[in-house]
């Protein structure tokens, strides 16, 4: 795992736990961003804010999730596939 990786899993997951799982689409996640949909998530030299993701990953991302650690596992995996990390 990239130290870019880790860092973005750890901000993906401080942003989201707070979201109450199970949650059956994007709208379910809004609440739980400090900034709602402009929550900017940035590590080494790429920077994402929460609409951007939901915008280029939506497609990637098979709702409803369980837990905020497997969805954030599809984010980073949408991410790789996307080469955006």
């Amino acid at each position: 795992m990239t130290d870019v990786e880790s860092e973005l899993r750890a901000q993906f997951t401080e942003a989201f736990e707070g979201a109450e799982f199970p949650v059956e689409n994007q709208m379910d996640l809004v609440p739980a961003l400090p900034n709602g949909p402009g929550t900017t998530f940035e590590a080494g030299d790429v920077r994402f804010t929460a609409m951007e993701l939901a915008t280029k990953l939506g497609g990637e991302q098979e709702f409803p999730y369980e837990s905020v650690e497997a969805f954030v596992d599809d984010i980073i995996a949408g991410l790789k596939k996307n080469d955006m990390i």
